[in-house]
């Protein structure tokens, strides 16, 4: 499953430093890392709570500044954007699955799928019509209809995985896209996010605990304390072997 690494890099970082102030004191949470996520290639991250995953990812796809270190993505070196052309790049080329779903709860479930196409200047028909093709992948299109409000975790979830994926970005960062699915449920994400996310052009990252789906992983990256302990095809049981 892995890639061919004369693909590339769909990210490149170098010397990511992040530190957050708590109240008079700094706090370190990423050690310098260098690391580069390669076209084709399904990633995950993984560690224990407090490690830096989220953090990680997050720097990685223009959401969170690095305190020192830069960032490319697909060539472009995104901190070196303005904060206008930072948003729409993002818009452009990245999908997001938040651990939180972050759905709009005044629409319902196809609207919040097809928020990215709209906001790209689709025609709102349109764009509803591919966000429900969507969800049916997701086995979800019956709830098209419905407010978050109306729907389960798992089902929010799903949602939410159909807005990440609906406009076909060229890159796609989880945090925890299984953590609310049934094992059969998780699979069939997991087999969605490899069909739709995964190219020669392309890339995933995902942050996961879930050892049901760590098969399907191209490699995975083991964080530990801010810094990348392991990066390989299989967790080291010594290292992440609870999980």
């Amino acid at each position: 499953m892995s890639a061919n690494p004369s693909n590339g890099a769909a990210i490149s970082a170098r010397g990511i430093v992040r530190d957050f102030q708590a109240g008079q004191q700094v706090i370190r949470v990423l050690h310098g890392i260098d690391v580069h996520i390669r076209k084709g290639e399904l990633t995950y991250v993984v560690g224990e709570s407090g490690s830096g995953k989220t953090t990680l990812i997050s720097i990685m796809c223009g959401i969170l500044w690095p305190t020192e270190g830069s960032v490319e993505v697909f060539d472009t070196d995104i901190y070196d954007l303005s904060d206008r052309a930072l948003v729409d790049f993002r818009l452009n080329n990245i999908g997001f699955i938040f651990q939180q779903y972050n759905l709009i709860p005044t629409i319902d479930a196809a609207s919040n799928a097809a928020v990215p196409l709209v906001a790209q200047g689709m025609d709102r028909l349109e764009a509803r019509a591919r966000a429900v093709a969507m969800l049916e992948k997701l086995n979800i299109a019956d709830q098209a209809d419905k407010l978050p409000r109306q729907l389960s975790g798992g089902q929010q979830q799903r949602v939410a995985i159909a807005r990440a994926l609906v406009h076909e970005p060229k890159l796609v960062v989880c945090d925890e896209p299984t953590a609310a699915l049934d094992a059969s449920s998780g699979r069939r994400v997991m087999d969605l996010l490899r069909e739709v996310a995964v190219a020669e052009d392309r890339a995933c990252i995902i942050v996961t605990h879930d050892n049901r789906v760590f098969d399907l992983a191209d490699r995975i990256l083991v964080l530990e304390d801010g810094r990348i302990t392991h990066d390989g095809t299989e967790v080291p049981a010594s290292e992440f072997g609870e999980h």
